[in-house]
């Protein structure tokens, strides 16, 4: 399948990776050109302009925030601009409901099809091809795009016909994932003061009813208070909060919890943590502490 990859950042890139290795022929595009390279490598084509990622049937993009995903899409030779009619754009960017909504407008006034399949999983995930994929859109285009998906993915959920359905699925769970970031760091700041070894502790939880990767990992993480390099940086983590509460304004649905998280997320950035994995914010509660 002749399709193209707009954003080759950790995730792109290793997603962008497993497309070309299964046979795709997959031209890819990023702002810095030379995170191209091992692609390029595996047999992928380089585009020196947005426009040249959009000539097949499918382009694929894996975006920071909504700025870069606005331009990419709305530029004077963006996607909407550069896509054939009939072709589709299936957007895995973490991006507000609200754009979303505006790119499901645009597509269909340009006769184009548009599908979300934002994913969950770390870097490592997205290399194996174990992201677990979240598609929404209009039945036959989410159909078309399953191959793909499933190349990526090791299981794809279809959420809903409305395509920005994955992308308000996909904060939600963002919001749950530092929930869980926020209370382990809480906890394990407790025992850790009462002379208790973090790692025996997270064996404990992971070994009992906390048996979920999502304790495992972050847990890990806490306990070694390994946050780099970031595979996830904590800007983005504050984005995703913003975004979940934007949505969930909309919805008039209160969520404490997410203000709470967005106030740790601006005092971990506040004190110097721009370039850590959000899963820092696991590391506040032993600071306030006084443990370090």
């Amino acid at each position: 399948m002749k399709v193209g990859f707009i954003g080759l950042g950790q995730m792109g890139a290793a997603m962008a990776a497993n497309l070309v290795k299964a046979g795709n022929e997959l031209t890819v595009y990023n702002r810095s050109p030379d995170k191209a390279s091992p692609l390029l490598e595996l047999g992928a084509t380089a585009a020196k302009h947005i426009a040249d990622a959009c000539h097949g049937g499918v382009v694929m993009t894996m975006l920071a925030d909504d700025h870069a995903a606005e331009a990419v899409a709305f530029g004077d030779h963006g996607i909407i601009a550069s896509l054939p009619r009939g072709a589709m754009h299936i957007s895995c960017s973490t991006i507000s409901v609200d754009l979303s909504r505006r790119l499901a407008d645009a597509h269909e006034k340009a006769g184009q099809r548009y599908v979300v399949a934002t994913v969950f999983g770390r870097p490592e995930a997205a290399a194996s091809a174990k992201l677990f994929v979240v598609a929404a859109g209009a039945p036959d285009a989410v159909d078309s795009s399953r191959e793909l998906l499933e190349t990526i993915g090791q299981r794809t959920f279809t959420m809903s016909s409305k395509p920005e359905a994955a992308n308000l699925v996909k904060l939600s769970g963002n919001f749950l994932i530092a929930t869980v970031i926020e209370a382990l760091g809480e906890a394990m700041a407790l025992v850790g003061r009462g002379g208790i070894d973090l790692h025996a502790y997270l064996e404990l939880l992971t070994s009992s009813l906390f048996n979920a990767p999502v304790y495992k990992t972050y847990g890990g993480f806490i306990a070694d208070r390994k946050f780099e390099p970031a595979a996830f940086a904590a800007p983005l983590g504050l984005k995703d909060i913003r975004l979940a509460l934007a949505a969930a304004e909309e919805l008039r649905v209160p969520l404490p919890m997410a203000s709470l998280l967005r106030d740790r997320f601006i005092t971990l950035l506040a004190q110097g943590g721009e370039k850590l994995d959000w899963s820092a914010i696991g590391q506040l509660a032993a600071k306030d502490a006084g443990e370090g």
